[in-house]
């Protein structure tokens, strides 16, 4: 694993919002922590010689500021609205098949039950239902990325 792949798993991890990731392989150990101010990366290594200028340097990425500007935005949003959270960690889809239309657009009305996006988990298509009725006001996640376990995806208007 190069220098490229490993700023590249950091970005990534800061996209997806989780708080921690370890990866494990033969000769090389990387664990990265996402907070709101910083993102760390620590690497050991077990043969020196192939980067030894990494050997447990943090690495700090201008993402996890964006993400905390992103969440300030939809917290404020959440006082007039409520939140359809994602029930499990997995992949987001807003539709059924590529070729298939999405289930819902913004200014869309939901009731309970209604189906509003897909979540992939270990291969498995998990519908998602509305658990509230309003209209869909803000869809937060992009088609296709992934979403940890009670993570905001949708913010419905109640009135």
């Amino acid at each position: 694993m190069d220098l490229k792949d490993i700023q590249n798993l950091i970005k990534f991890v800061a996209k997806s919002g989780a708080s921690e990731v370890k990866l494990e392989m033969e000769d090389i150990k990387i664990t990265i922590k996402t907070g709101t101010e910083r993102t760390e990366t620590t690497i050991l290594q077990q043969t020196p010689s192939q980067v030894p200028q990494m050997a447990t340097s943090p690495i700090t990425s201008q993402a996890p500021a964006q993400v905390a500007v992103a969440d300030s935005v939809v917290a404020e949003a959440a006082v007039k609205y409520i939140e359809i959270t994602s029930p499990i960690i997995g992949t987001f889809y807003r539709r059924p098949a590529p070729d298939k239309p999405v289930f819902v657009e913004v200014g869309d009305v939901v009731s309970p039950h209604t189906v509003v996006c897909m979540v992939e988990a270990m291969k498995l298509f998990n519908e998602i239902e509305s658990e509230v009725s309003g209209k869909i006001v803000k869809i937060l996640v992009e088609d296709g990325t992934p979403v940890e376990y009670g993570q905001p995806i949708f913010l419905v208007d109640p009135s």
